[in-house]
């Protein structure tokens, strides 16, 4: 199932000949501004129209009843709403880790504050429909509750039955969502960028998604706040040695290919009997899972085993893939991990998988993919917020600095800025307050 890409040897250049996932070309970005456009004219008609088209059934509204919401954490199995609510502290623990107090500097009379304020209104999206991901509902509205978003509304597919399944509700409770709604794909995204009557606009969009979401996403930034990171389809790069149980690794290869086609799932290690043992134990694993077909569509598509000379190597292959999980089960894994430059998130050793990370460990899950983890990181607080910035100056301040804002405001060729410190030093009512 994994198939066997020999690169020990020279290099080269990995970005322009590792092989990866496409996002389809032009055909999935078309159907995409198509979809936008259609709700952006035609708001919730729109909505019910392509929830018909795209997920089989036939919705007098898209808005969940609070009072379903509200009593799904009592249609559950209590044993999932337990972990339920323990992800929730950790991922609510975590995040409120990453909260920032007030930043001030003062230098001779001028005080510049940095102010982290909350956006107003979020939206998130879980994927639905085919299955529940009442995980993704947690990794995505705590943060936004820790960060201090005043009001945050969840999309999620329907199911054929036309609900929102409850174990999904029952999340979207725990972590406190203000409403729910039954729609998902690009329309969802579109929705919460400009509004219907049912669906309000929001300011920032977070969440995972197909193609399809993660497109959209991109089509609406700069309408709304788009983290940057691509939050596609799932990835992995498990980067193994002889130290680890060959099942281990083929597990976690499989892991993130039971998402469905369109992900990414590799291999890599400079041992060849390790590769051996790891691509027979994928087949074995494979072929038993209930998930069979998504898995084996994702390995045909872009699982492979990969041998290299040897560590450093291993690191510069994972690096140019920039995967969403990167996962180290070999001996020094810690040291190795210090080095690495580029991936979502980062396990180290045999026992810390990413099924950890992807539902208790506290970091969201929604992880960049794409290869965007050269230049973007997992979602955090910071995206549901921004600084302003409160600058005061006193009189001597300004004038102190007033000779450099003319000078640079002259070699921009633009005056009024110099005049606006000119009139201020001119001035002469003796007031020394800013």
């Amino acid at each position: 199932m994994l198939r066997r890409l020999d690169l020990r040897g020279p290099l080269g250049d990995l970005r322009a000949v590792l092989p990866r996932p496409t996002t389809g070309g032009d055909g999935p970005l078309n159907a995409v501004r198509g979809i936008i456009a259609d709700v952006r004219e035609r708001g919730d008609t729109a909505l019910r129209e392509l929830t018909a088209r795209f997920d089989g059934v036939d919705l007098e509204t898209v808005v969940v009843d609070p009072a379903d919401v509200a009593s799904a954490p009592a249609r559950i199995d209590p044993a999932v709403l337990g972990a339920l609510e323990v992800a929730a502290a950790a991922i609510r623990r975590h995040h409120e880790g990453q909260l920032r107090a007030e930043h001030r500097t003062d230098d001779d009379g001028l005080c510049v504050r940095s102010l982290s304020r909350p956006v107003e209104r979020a939206g998130c999206y879980a994927p639905g429909g085919r299955a529940a991901y009442p995980s993704t509902v947690l990794m995505t509205v705590v943060p936004a509750r820790v960060a201090g978003v005043e009001v945050v509304v969840l999309c999620v597919p329907p199911g054929p039955d036309g609900r929102v399944a409850d174990v999904t509700l029952a999340a979207a409770a725990v972590a406190g969502v203000d409403a729910v709604y039954a729609v998902g794909g690009a329309q969802a995204v579109a929705a919460m960028a400009y509004g219907t009557a049912s669906i309000p606009a929001v300011d920032v969009i977070a969440g995972p998604g197909n193609v399809y979401v993660a497109l959209a996403k991109r089509e609406v930034a700069g309408q709304v706040g788009v983290p940057s990171a691509f939050a596609g389809p799932s990835e992995v790069v498990v980067v193994a040695d002889a130290t680890v149980p060959p099942e281990f690794a083929a597990v976690d290869v499989v892991v993130q290919a039971e998402h469905g086609p369109d992900g990414l799932a590799w291999l890599v290690t400079w041992d060849e009997a390790v590769a051996d043992a790891v691509e027979a134990e994928v087949v074995r694993i494979a072929e038993a899972a209930p998930r069979r077909s998504e898995i084996t569509a994702t390995l045909a598509a872009s699982g492979w085993s990969v041998l290299v000379d040897g560590p450093d190597e291993a690191l510069a292959i994972a690096d140019a893939i920039a995967p969403e999980h990167l996962q180290l089960m070999v001996a020094g894994a810690g040291e190795m991990a210090e080095r690495v430059r580029n991936a979502g998130a980062v396990f180290c050793g045999p026992w810390s998988p990413a099924s950890l990370g992807d539902y208790v460990a506290g970091p969201s899950h929604v992880l960049p993919t794409a290869g965007t983890a050269r230049f973007a990181g997992a979602l955090t607080v910071s995206d549901f917020t921004r600084d302003i910035h409160l600058i005061t100056a006193d009189r001597p301040a300004l004038l102190r600095l007033a000779p450099h804002v003319v000078a640079l405001a002259g070699a921009e060729g633009l005056d009024a800025h110099a005049e606006s410190v000119r009139l201020r030093t001119a001035w002469t009512d003796g007031s020394d307050d800013g």
